[in-house]
């Protein structure tokens, strides 16, 4: 029988998961059928339980229910209580087991296809929201010397931090690594610098200094689209030596959520330069 699991989300047709799980599946040989589900935004809940009660695996959540995911989901992992957030739903005899994958997926893509190890680098993330707070546990667990999470309102990265530190099981080891700032008290010397902001889907460039970004290896777009976001054009042009978007965390991240469902792995390489073709294309 044909196990059911989609992604969940207002608005959900721009998703390449179903795309994404599909080649998965094939690769795999999983009996899996991946579909969207587009609910309202009041709706969340009950859709999630009639998909589930009509004998639905599992979901992806997306925009905006992350957090309601995270306040139905019965258990959860560690990773979706640091991150306060739930991305992947799987529906077994125990219950509803609600999962964060957006951290992992993202430490796999930049240690395994980027091949920047991440042990012993200073990380500066740009911005202080759900996407930002999902990623720090993992980055941290993978070793990073220093983690600093620079928003446009210190306060707020400085209460992210705050919040990390008061109730994450890695917060004694990320003691003295992890601090919150200001866009202008950012400081250099930073190996890797990831956007984590929404700015670049409309064009923005980001009020952060060239040399900030000329002193990087790496330059990371969380968000991705067919053509050069605005954040990795801003980086290149300030002169750091190599920029790319986040295509790969999204590849790992579902990666990531397959096997949390089927406890199998799937090759990621093939699906990715699968995508990127697609974008490519999509490009002209």
């Amino acid at each position: 029988m044909t196990d059911r699991y989609a992604v969940i989300g207002n608005p959900v047709a721009h998703s390449r998961s179903p795309s994404i799980h599909a080649r998965f599946a094939k690769q795999t040989g999983e009996d899996v059928e991946y579909g969207r589900l587009l609910v309202p935004l009041d709706g969340f809940v009950e859709a999630v339980e009639r998909f589930r009660d009509a004998g639905g695996r599992g979901l992806n959540v997306t925009l905006p229910f992350k957090p309601e995911a995270f306040a139905w989901a019965a258990r959860r992992s560690e990773r979706a209580r640091v991150a306060g957030a739930v991305n992947t739903l799987r529906f077994d005899r125990e219950g509803a087991w609600g999962d964060n994958t957006d951290g992992a997926g993202l430490v796999r893509d930049l240690e395994d296809r980027l091949e920047l190890a991440l042990a012993g680098r200073s990380v500066l993330i740009l911005g202080a929201g759900g996407a930002t707070r999902g990623v720090l546990g993992p980055l941290l667990d993978a070793g990073v010397a220093r983690l600093t999470i620079a928003n446009r309102t210190p306060g707020r990265a400085i209460e992210l931090v705050d919040e990390f530190l008061r109730t994450s099981a890695s917060a004694a080891p990320a003691a003295g690594r992890l601090r919150g700032c200001g866009f202008d008290d950012a400081g250099d010397g930073h190996d890797l610098v990831v956007n984590a902001t929404s700015a670049g889907l409309a064009g923005d460039r980001l009020p952060i200094a060239d040399a900030l970004l000329a002193g990087a290896v790496l330059a990371y777009d969380m968000f991705y689209a067919a053509r050069e976001t605005a954040f990795v054009a801003q980086a290149l042009a300030a002169g750091c030596p190599r920029a790319c978007d986040g295509l790969g965390m999204l590849v790992e991240q579902a990666a990531e959520s397959f096997f949390v469902w089927r406890g199998v792995r799937p090759l990621t390489a093939p699906v990715y330069e699968a995508l990127r073709a697609e974008l490519a294309a999509e490009a002209g």
